[in-house]
């Protein structure tokens, strides 16, 4: 019966997709528990996990800063200045250094970068599946997403990654959070996915029952075995 067929699928989509929700709830709460348990690191030589909080002593690179395209902070338009730093051992970092307002204009952003050594503290983001780029990734000074290749003809950096700075010289306004959505909103979705499927369970249920009234006893006589 094509009424059943149609409110089934609709049934059985919403529990799909409610369990989905619950299951990246699952995957967030995981993640900030893993965040605030991740362990303070000083220049670490093996690779830090996601999340931890790293001191880095170095220099910048001043003339090797790029500029990561479309930002918003606070209801600005603007960039993020990514600056490479070598440490005192010769590795090198990537470090996010937070917000710069630009505007909608497309001219070269200029932002003030600390000279000598510096001593910065931050958050790690280990480098990960990112969504695709339409066109080149690389226009002029600013990238539409981080890509380390950016960078290739400084030899490469300590870790896939970057830090994202808290604190220190250089650092700018912070716009960068670890989670977009918190776990409770895809619960709140997942509930309202399992809600759909309740509803569209409950008209397939009423409606059938109504057409199979409206059928009449002839009709029903005709389709019995």
């Amino acid at each position: 019966m094509l009424w059943a067929g149609f409110w089934s699928v609709l049934v059985a989509l919403g529990l799909a997709l409610g369990l989905w929700q619950w299951e990246r709830a699952e995957d967030k709460r995981a993640l900030l528990a893993r965040h605030a348990a991740a362990p303070h690191l000083a220049a670490p030589v093996a690779t830090p996990p996601d999340g931890a909080r790293l001191t880095l002593r170095g220099e910048y690179l001043a003339e090797e800063t790029l500029f990561l395209d479309n930002r918003t902070h606070r209801g600005r338009l603007g960039v993020a200045v990514l600056t490479p730093l070598r440490g005192a051992d010769g590795r090198l970092w990537l470090v996010e250094r937070g917000f710069l307002a630009t505007g909608p204009t497309r001219e070269r952003p200029t932002v003030t970068t600390p000279g000598g050594p510096v001593t910065l503290q931050g958050r790690w983001q280990a480098d990960g599946a990112r969504p695709p780029v339409f066109g080149p990734n690389r226009e002029g000074r600013r990238l539409q997403r981080i890509e380390l290749d950016a960078w290739a003809g400084l030899g490469g950096f300590a870790h896939a990654g970057w830090l994202h700075l808290e604190g220190g010289p250089g650092h700018l306004a912070s716009w960068w959070e670890p989670n977009v959505l918190p776990p409770a909103r895809h619960l709140g979705y997942a509930v309202q996915w399992w809600g759909l499927s309740l509803t569209a369970l409950v008209v397939m249920i009423l409606g059938g029952r109504r057409l199979w009234r409206d059928r009449g006893p002839s009709s029903r006589q005709e389709v019995a075995p």
